[in-house]
This record gives C-alpha cells, sequence and structure tokens, in this order.
C-alpha cells in the first residue's frame, strides 16, 4: 500500500531498455517495488502552470492561475479530490494504471489503427521471394519462441536501474493477449494466465487465417526447420481464390466494430475462429512483395505497411490489430511488427524484437525429422450479408485513412548520438531541444509538446509525461536563430527519458507527440499523429545516425510531414555548428 506523500521529489523518469540487467525471478523482486507516491496538490498544480508558460497567451495564463487558486483553497474541490486519490492508493497496488489502460485506450473509440498501435520497421531482410520469407519467418518464431520461455519459467532477466530493480509486469501481458471489442468500452484478455496456456500462433496469408500448433505434446517447441515446413504448407493452402479480408473489420471506429463483433459472434463456426485468434501466442502476418523503391522511400512505405497495412487494395486485411503482437513479413524482404498498446508499453515490444532479431543471426540447429507434423488448421468464417456490408464500409473507411496519413521516416545520416555524448549532453534532450526548434521554425510559436517516460521504477507502473516544450526550450529557440550571444550552451544535467506510448495532448491547439524508442536493431517505430493538426515523431538513436519516423494528416493544410522533417534535419545540423563554435566545459 501507499502511504501520502507531503513531498516528491521530482523523480528520473528511465528507459529500461538501456537498464542493466540481472538474473532474477518476476515474482521475487516485484513485491518488494515500492508503489506510486501521489504527489501533493500544490506540487501537482504548479507543475502544470509550468507547462502552460511556453504555449498560451499571458492573459489565459492570468485566468489559469486564479482558477487553480480557488482549485487549492482550503476545503476545497482540489482537497477533496486530492483526499480521494490517497485513499485509492492505500488500496491498490498503483492508483493511476488501471485509470490509464481505461481512459487512454480501451475507452478510447477511435481505431486502434493509425491513432493508437504503433508500428515498427525493422531492416530490410535479405530475401526477396517466398522460399526466403517462409524461411525468415520459420527462425523469427522460434525466436519469440525462445524469448517466450524465459517469460514461462520466469527467468527472463530483471532489469535494474542505479541497483534498484524495474517493473517487469508489462512483458508477462504481450503473448497470448488480445483485446476484444465492445460496444462502449473494450478489454483485453490474457489467455497466458489460464489453466490450458495456447500452444499456437495465428498465421493469415492471403487474407486467410491459419492455426499453427508451435509444440510437440511433450512441450519443446518446433525447430525452425519444422516451422518452416509448416509455413510452406500454409502457403499452399492459402492461394489468393478471393478470400474476403475479414481481418479489415479490425480497422474499424471501436464503436462499429463493438457491434459487428457481436453479429459476428452469434454464430458458433466464427466464434471457435475468433477464439483460437485470439488465444494464440501472436500473430504472423505474411505479405506479398511491394513495389520496389529504395532509401527513405522504400522506408516510409515500410512503415505504412506496418501501421496499417496499406488500405483495403494492400495488406489491411492481411492483419488481427485486435492482437498485442502481429510480426509482419513481406515476400520482399519488409519486415516488423505492429502492437496493439493496452497491454504494455515500448520497451518490452522492443526488447522482445531485439532477441527475436539475434535469434534470426545465428547459424540454423540441427534439422529434424518433419514427416509427422500435423497439417495447420484453416480458420473458417460464415460471412452473413450485414457481416459483408460491414467489411465494404471498414474498407472505406480504411482507405480514407490511409489516404490520409502522411508518413515520412528520414534515417539522419550525419551524425548520431556520439555527438552529444562528445559534449556531455543528452542524445534525447539534444533531439528533443532540435526538434522543438524545428516546429518554432516553421510556425513562429511553441505548442504543446508530449514526450512519454516510463513509471516502472513502480509496482505495475506504466507510463508519464515530459512536457518537452518549456519556459527554457521556449527562450533557447527564439535565440537560437537571433545574435548568438543570446544563446548558452553547456552540459546538460540528468534529464527525465522516454520510451513509446499515447496521450492525449495538454491542449486543444497544434501538437507534438514526440518519443524516443532506443533499439540495439537499427530500426524505427512509427505512428499517427495525436490530434488532426498535429506531429507524431518518433525517433531512435544510434551511434553514427537517427533513424525518424514523422507522421501527420493530408487533411490538415498546415502540416507537412517532409516539411517537418526537413526542418529537424536543419537544426540538428545547425545545433552541432554551434556545439562545434563553443568551447567545450570543463568538468
Amino acid at each position: 500500500m501507499v502511504k501520502p506523500c507531503s513531498l516528491v521529489k521530482p523523480c528520473h523518469l528511465v528507459k529500461p531498455v538501456s537498464a542493466g540487467r540481472l538474473a532474477g525471478r518476476y515474482l521475487s523482486h516485484q513485491r518488494g517495488l515500492p508503489g506510486l507516491p501521489v504527489p501533493p496538490l500544490q506540487q501537482t498544480c504548479q507543475r502544470y502552470i509550468t507547462a502552460l508558460e511556453p504555449i498560451v497567451e499571458a492573459d489565459e495564463l492570468k485566468r489559469t492561475r486564479s482558477l487553480l487558486e480557488e482549485f487549492q483553497r482550503a476545503g476545497g474541490l482540489g482537497e477533496r479530490l486530492q483526499r480521494g486519490l490517497e485513499k485509492r492508493a492505500q488500496g491498490s497496488e498503483n492508483w493511476l494504471s488501471d485509470w490509464w489502460v481505461q481512459v487512454a485506450y480501451l475507452e478510447y473509440r477511435m481505431p486502434v489503427v493509425v491513432h493508437s498501435s504503433p508500428g515498427l520497421v525493422l531492416p530490410r531482410m535479405d530475401f526477396t521471394d517466398q522460399q526466403g520469407q517462409i524461411k525468415f519467418a520459420a527462425k523469427l518464431i522460434a525466436g519469440v519462441l525462445d524469448f517466450k520461455t524465459m517469460i514461462d519459467n520466469e527467468t527472463l532477466p530483471v532489469e535494474f536501474l542505479g541497483g534498484k530493480p524495474l517493473c517487469m509486469n508489462q512483458y508477462y501481458e504481450v503473448l497470448s493477449s488480445c483485446r476484444i471489442p465492445g460496444l462502449k468500452r473494450d478489454s483485453v484478455v490474457n489467455h497466458a494466465k489460464s489453466p490450458a496456456p495456447p500452444k499456437h500462433i495465428t498465421v493469415v496469408h492471403n487474407f486467410q487465417f491459419f492455426v499453427l500448433d508451435v509444440y510437440h505434446s511433450d512441450g519443446s517447441p518446433l525447430t525452425a526447420d519444422q516451422l518452416r515446413v509448416q509455413l510452406e504448407k500454409i502457403c499452399r493452402a492459402s492461394a489468393p481464390a478471393g478470400a474476403r479480408p475479414l481481418g479489415i473489420l479490425t480497422t474499424q471506429h471501436r464503436d462499429s466494430w463493438g457491434k459487428t463483433y457481436q453479429l459476428l459472434m452469434q454464430d458458433e463456426t466464427n466464434r471457435a475462429s475468433v477464439s483460437a485468434i485470439q488465444r494464440s501466442i501472436f500473430t504472423l502476418c505474411l505479405d506479398p512483395a511491394r513495389p520496389q523503391t529504395s532509401g527513405d522511400s522504400y522506408r516510409s512505405a515500410a512503415a505504412v505497411q506496418m501501421l496499417h497495412g496499406g488500405g483495403s487494395g494492400g495488406n489491411s486485411g492481411n492483419r488481427w490489430f485486435d492482437k498485442t503482437l502481429q510480426f509482419i513479413v513481406g515476400e520482399d524482404g519488409t519486415c516488423g511488427a505492429n502492437y496493439e498498446h493496452a497491454p504494455a508499453e515500448g520497451p518490452p515490444i522492443v526488447a522482445l524484437i531485439d532477441h527475436v532479431v539475434e535469434y534470426t543471426r545465428k547459424p540454423e540447429p540441427e534439422r529434424r525429422h518433419s514427416a509427422s507434423l500435423p497439417t495447420p488448421q484453416k480458420l473458417h468464417f460464415n460471412i452473413t450479408a450485414e457481416v459483408q456490408r460491414d467489411i465494404e464500409e471498414a474498407e472505406r473507411s480504411m482507405d480514407t485513412l490511409a489516404q490520409d496519413l502522411d508518413m515520412r521516416v528520414m534515417v539522419f545520416g550525419h551524425f548520431g548520438k556520439n555527438v552529444p555524448k562528445s559534449h556531455k549532453m543528452s542524445p534525447d534532450a539534444f533531439v528533443q531541444m532540435a526538434l522543438q526548434l524545428a516546429y518554432y521554425r516553421m510556425y513562429q510559436h511553441c505548442c504543446a509538446t508530449y514526450e512519454s517516460a516510463s513509471l516502472r521504477m513502480f509496482r505495475r507502473g506504466r507510463t508519464d509525461t515530459i512536457r518537452s516544450a518549456s519556459s527554457a526550450s521556449a527562450a533557447f529557440v527564439k535565440a537560437f536563430d537571433g545574435p548568438r550571444t543570446q544563446v548558452c550552451v553547456r552540459p546538460a544535467a540528468p534529464v527525465p527519458t522516454p520510451n513509446t506510448s499515447r496521450a492525449r495532448p495538454l491542449c486543444d491547439d497544434r501538437s507534438l507527440c514526440f518519443p524516443l524508442v532506443p533499439s540495439k536493431t537499427d530500426c524505427v517505430m512509427c505512428f499517427g499523429p495525436v490530434v488532426p493538426n498535429g506531429y507524431g515523431v518518433c525517433y531512435n538513436p544510434m551511434d553514427d545516425h537517427i533513424n525518424f519516423a514523422v507522421s501527420s494528416f493530408n487533411s490538415c493544410q498546415d502540416t507537412d510531414s517532409a516539411r517537418m522533417a526537413r526542418a529537424v534535419e536543419a537544426a540538428l545540423l545547425d545545433m552541432k555548428t554551434l556545439l562545434d563554435q563553443t568551447p567545450q566545459a570543463k568538468l
């Protein structure tokens, strides 16, 4: 239980993927983690005002201060709400996490596609045909199962930071889980915790779904070679013969999908097939080859495939977007993942993918005889005329959304995190200030900015918000293009470091969402803007380059992803020039 705190010292928010790892069992440390404290009312209000200072006009700020004074008065609404939070904290493991999941995800009714679920683009793999696709996909499955063994045995190395363990709960929520649509609110079911945990994955090819058992009767996992044989069977059994793209229903507005889901589940065959998808460990999507492109154009097109599949004429129907984890393997070597955000934040997904990518690079183990393997089960659906109309409506809606999304992936190749580090600066802080500078140069004002940060130092911690737009950042960007004497450059103090997540912005004006998603793999995560007239920018700083994914909506005349990407590039180069011209401080 958590005691109310009279004073909270600001904690550094951490990026777990770079934390040290030590062997240890999940439950052995979980109970010892501290609960999330409730910040004092005065601190909460002060930080709210601080966040507003760089983005609202003086008269609005003055009015807000007056409202907060009334809110904080003795015996007022603020004190009553504060006592309610403190009481909730005393009776729960984490007073915030359940609310966060419900409000930020399960009650959020926009489609999970683009609006909520991130995509992740891996480096292009070295194959260009179905044989190579199947071989890589088989090793990918084996790599996930290898990671799953650590989860099942509770031997997944516990992440530590500063000698203190971080909450590992999210790692146990990723596999065998699925979002379930509802009429007003969705839910999440984790079948890994059931008495008979799933032993299969779902494979979707040419819009057709299959159950692939990935364990033998003795509990041992199939080898990569055995999985390859099974995937070949699936591809032979799923010729493109006009199968209806049932998976595109999962791209709908959640209320619409909830209604269609009820219709679909009235049929016994449909219930069994949908249940098999929902219970599966994860989904593997085998996509056809795409038109050939190269460079950033290829990466941008690949990001679209991971984020939403490209619309009804592409692969949006070759998905089940309610599954927590979908791996996507294209016949042309385009690979990545899409994950439904409710069960977990980015770090567990990235850690799993880093493990899988490393596993796929290992030499193939000795082959095992595969003659006795059963044929994978094809899932069947009975589609009524009403459900077919909903499929067609989902196709139209998905096409509209796909055409509206403006996605640009840029590899900034001039330098990477090595440059700010050489100047004793936080690479994340350096990039965040470049993003602020790029935006200010484009629009001549600052705006609400959301950068997510982990709360995993607390039991069942999810995420919190870093307001990167501050009075200090506003002063920096306004001074940058003026006389150089106005710009102070000095080594950064330790700063909060973020991971990926979603949230609504602080205000309704144009907003930015700028999460850092660090990974050992040279990949980039991508997502859509959180508001119609905003930007979503995700970045992964490597030693000598930085991967960026910039998104906006074409329907907003004021935003332009390509222009924003160019502005970010210019800002980074100009900031490096300034550093090169500034004597380094002696520490």
